[in-house]
């Protein structure tokens, strides 16, 4: 059934009420030379929040730090109203290590710039950006809950981390009764779908909401690309190098475009746009709580909006399913087969869990 900004759902184990489709304003602010100038990300605030959106993501370094300065300031007026999200742990300051990572200096130095850019004074969703290799998990997830427990942050979750990792912090928070993690931040799209294998089971099983990232493969899913494009160099017709990026990311393959292909057949079918039914498909994936937008104009706002009134049928999302479908490899394939269930169950017929 369709769907609306403010059909809002709960954000993992937590009572915060999210919408389905969340802002991502790492495109309010040209620093990147690619992005919104601040009337147009305006536009882009004024137009979700006005369709009751309330879920609004940035992070403490995207476009040097302008995309908090311009939610800050777009928000002023709805603060209490408004779920602002946003990240620590990427470097700050080239050449100083202590600007970045996981560990409290670089925590407690992110979120105090955080909330003078912001112009508030607590934070209600602060994720840990990229998981570091080096910070013991004890001090992240108590650098986190000493934050909760000054106000500064009421919930904490995290992005771009292992999933073993994520289950043993889930696990150590609550066992000290410290501030559990509520989502898990991850790209997740019909060509990325490496997720499935562990992450978002993990995510379902310990109650974190699904936010997913870059849920139409950098464009690719939009229909923007085709095969000529695959290991083309420079720049793209549209004067942009997002094609050589991609290419370079292993977005832009033969195998991608063959899911697109998929993708807009079934956009013909629907009357939608290929980014529209991409959108779609994660909005009905078990575990996503609200999937990411990156809009950088509102024409392209619009167009994503319009996910919310797709209507897939089971049929088509069994292509669509099919079409993307990665190998769940070891133990996965070997625990769902036909001959350990037996080994197992016997011949009883039980619901698992995903």
């Amino acid at each position: 059934m369709a769907l609306a900004l403010d059909d809002y759902r709960l954000l993992g184990r937590s009572g915060l009420r999210v919408s389905p489709l969340a802002l991502g304003t790492a495109t309010f602010g040209t620093e990147w030379g690619w992005g919104a100038e601040r009337a147009e990300a305006r536009k882009l605030f004024d137009r979700y929040v006005g369709l009751g959106g309330n879920l609004l993501d940035s992070a403490d370094t995207y476009t040097d730090g302008s995309s908090e300065r311009l939610l800050g300031e777009f928000a002023r007026e709805e603060r209490e109203r408004l779920v602002l999200a946003t990240k620590y742990s990427t470097l700050r300051r080239p050449g100083d290590p202590n600007s970045g990572g996981g560990h409290r200096k670089a925590l407690f130095g992110s979120v105090e710039g955080s909330l003078r850019r912001l112009g508030t004074d607590y934070l209600d969703l602060l994720y840990l950006h990229v998981w570091d290799l080096r910070t013991s998990v004890e001090e992240v997830l108590r650098g986190l809950d000493d934050l909760v427990r000054q106000g500064k942050v009421l919930y904490v979750a995290i992005s771009n981390t292992p999933a073993w990792q994520v289950s043993r912090m889930q696990a150590i928070a609550d066992l000290r009764g410290w501030s559990p993690l509520v989502a898990l931040q991850l790209e997740y799209s019909l060509i990325e779908r490496t997720a499935e294998r562990d992450l978002i089971p993990m995510a379902r099983e310990l109650g974190l909401g699904v936010v997913p990232y870059s849920p139409l493969g950098g464009g690719v899913l939009s229909g923007k690309y085709g095969r000529e494009d695959v290991g083309a160099t420079g720049v793209g017709p549209d004067g942009s190098t997002r094609r050589s990026h991609n290419i370079a990311l292993g977005t832009l393959t033969e195998r991608s475009l063959g899911v697109a292909g998929v993708v807009r057949e079934v956009a013909g079918e629907l009357g939608h746009t290929p980014a529209q039914v991409a959108l779609a498909w994660t909005l009905r994936k078990p575990g996503v709580t609200s999937t990411l937008l990156g809009a950088r104009t509102p024409a392209q706002l619009e167009d994503n909006l319009g996910a919310l009134a797709v209507e897939l049928t089971d049929a088509q999302l069994a292509r669509l399913d099919a079409a993307g479908a990665i190998a769940l490899g070891q133990p996965h394939e070997l625990l769902t087969s036909e001959p350990i269930r037996r080994v197992t169950t016997g011949d009883l017929r039980i619901e698992t869990r995903r």
